[in-house]
């Protein structure tokens, strides 16, 4: 039993970390967001809504720069307020910014924010484990192999999130009569709006997917669902 004592130490560290990283993540959303008040936006998403067949499709607006949505652990939807500024400044529009609104609902609805306080205690505990054993044969490196190792785990695991939220919200914007464009439009012009080059690291090292492998799931489930 001893022996298994630093992975069950590890599972209850990474439950831990992970609940208080979403108390503080909480707290500082409720402190520097308010709703999304945009006339043009709310209709867009009023009608997520009735195709979703729920009262209403709340989003807020997170006061930071970086070009960002995301969903918080508690099922509540953020836009940031650099991402809103590219909006009113005419580089993206309405549809595009209601296509990751609809990414963003994708991940609350199958659950991600929830899978990943498990994913981060079970990749804590492989991570204890793998560095127990390398370290045996690979003394003084095993623990930087183990963390290298896990770290493509998180980041696979990462990727089919984003790929699962990626359909939903094609589907959710086709059931909206909005269609997939503008969630393609938006992809091509993400990588530039956040300074980042999708290709400055191997894809299997990336916590997203290749744009361009982005939008052609997304054109090969369109064709599905339309055909």
């Amino acid at each position: 039993m001893l022996k298994f004592t630093p992975i069950l130490l590890a599972l209850a560290y990474g439950f831990v970390i992970y609940h208080f990283s979403a108390w503080r993540t909480a707290r500082e959303l409720d402190a520097r967001s308010s709703e999304l008040a945009d006339p043009a936006l709310r209709r867009l998403t009023a009608r997520f809504a009735e195709a979703l067949e729920v009262p209403r499709v709340k989003v807020h607006i997170y006061e930071i720069d970086p070009v960002n949505g995301l969903a918080a652990p508690d099922g509540r939807i953020f836009i940031t307020r650099g991402f809103y500024r590219k909006y009113t400044a005419g580089e993206v529009s309405a549809e595009e910014l209601a296509s990751v609104i609809a990414h963003e609902l994708g991940h609350v609805a199958l659950g991600h924010s929830r899978r990943r306080m498990i994913d981060f205690s079970g990749q804590n505990a492989l991570r204890t484990a793998l560095a127990m054993m390398l370290s045996r044969v690979l003394p003084g490196v095993g623990a930087l192999v183990a963390g290298v190792l896990t770290s493509l785990l998180a980041a696979r695991l990462s990727r089919a999130d984003e790929y699962e939220a990626d359909a939903y919200a094609s589907a959710l914007m086709i059931k909206a009569g909005l269609g997939t464009a503008p969630q393609k439009s938006m992809f091509r012009k993400l990588d530039a709006l956040t300074r980042q080059n999708a290709g400055a690291a191997p894809a299997w090292l990336m916590s997203h997917p290749k744009t361009d492998e982005r939008i052609r799931m997304i054109e090969k489930n369109s064709a599905a669902w339309e055909g």
